[in-house]
């Protein structure tokens, strides 16, 4: 019995082999290996993003057209059988933004981002600019664009493209230029906008004393995965808001870290599971720690 079992599977397993050699040939299981690595790097790029809620909304619809398929309805068929056959279209609209964010990542492998020296320049320039700003108590509103397009944020923006300098960025912020109102928006390492309004957040739990200046950045940043530079008016504190969380207080030293930091971060680090963000949403520096901080800082340099 025992012998006949065993002949039994080990003739079946003999069949088995055969026919998955006969069909598949070793280019077909590659491309079938090539095809689930694409699906699994795609749906770890999307995780903990939105697109995730929209995939699953596009799997619902799937389903509604299986059920009428299965219970006849001809005019619920014919409608979601127009509507899948758009399903492409569909998808890149939807995820314009993801696949724009995949693209640059994938290009930054290839293409070499902004030297060091360079970075190092800028954030030397803007912080300097920021320090004066604040000295004169100019307000200013900073952004620095990474991957999300700012652009479809901003209203009321005029395109400068011009090379950072500490001299224009305080002659964008005089209170005599046209340009002064709203932000400025550095994009790969030069002055591309100005004048842009930014929008409002919509949290009501925020401090009485945050202007429209900093509200503008939380707004904007949680939207996007932005960094703005925020200089008050009315005391000229410096802060910086990202993800939707604002650090307030901050000394040259300081901001240069916090910049340099941000800056060189993968924005997809950010993101964060929901609910961390309401434990960190204001950051304000006790002025003793900073002041040592800043100490140590200068010594250093």
């Amino acid at each position: 019995m025992l012998g006949y079992l065993s002949s039994l599977i080990t003739g079946l397993w003999a069949e088995f082999t055969a026919f998955f050699a006969a069909s598949y040939a070793h280019s077909d299981l590659l491309d079938m290996l090539v095809v689930a690595a694409v699906i699994y790097g795609v749906l770890m790029l999307i995780r903990g993003t939105r697109a995730v809620q929209v995939l699953g909304g596009l799997a619902a619809l799937l389903g509604v057209r299986l059920l009428a398929g299965w219970l006849g309805f001809d005019t619920l068929i014919w409608l979601f059988d127009n509507l899948l056959s758009s399903l492409v279209l569909i998808i890149v609209i939807l995820f314009a933004d993801d696949i724009r964010r995949a693209l640059a990542r994938l290009g930054r492998r290839f293409v070499p981002r902004l030297t060091e020296w360079q970075d190092t320049r800028i954030l030397e320039e803007v912080v300097r600019a920021t320090q004066e700003l604040s000295r004169r108590r100019n307000g200013a509103l900073v952004l620095f664009e990474r991957e999300s397009r700012l652009a479809d944020q901003l209203e009321s923006a005029a395109p400068v493209d011009a090379a950072i300098s500490k001299d224009l960025l305080i002659c964008l912020f005089q209170p005599t230029s046209p340009l002064h109102d709203g932000g400025v928006v550095i994009r790969s390492g030069r002055i591309s906008l100005a004048r842009a309004i930014l929008p409002l957040t919509l949290r009501d739990d925020l401090p009485e004393d945050l202007g429209t200046r900093h509200r503008a950045a939380i707004g904007l940043t949680e939207q996007t995965d932005a960094v703005v530079v925020v200089i008050s008016e009315e005391t000229g504190s410096i802060s910086v808001a990202m993800g939707g969380e604002l650090t307030r207080g901050l000394g040259a030293p300081e901001l240069s870290g916090v910049l340099r930091e941000f800056l060189s971060r993968d924005p997809q680090e950010d993101e964060r599971e929901p609910g961390e963000e309401e434990d960190e949403l204001l950051v304000e520096e006790d002025p003793a720690e900073r002041s040592g901080r800043s100490g140590a800082a200068e010594a250093v340099s």
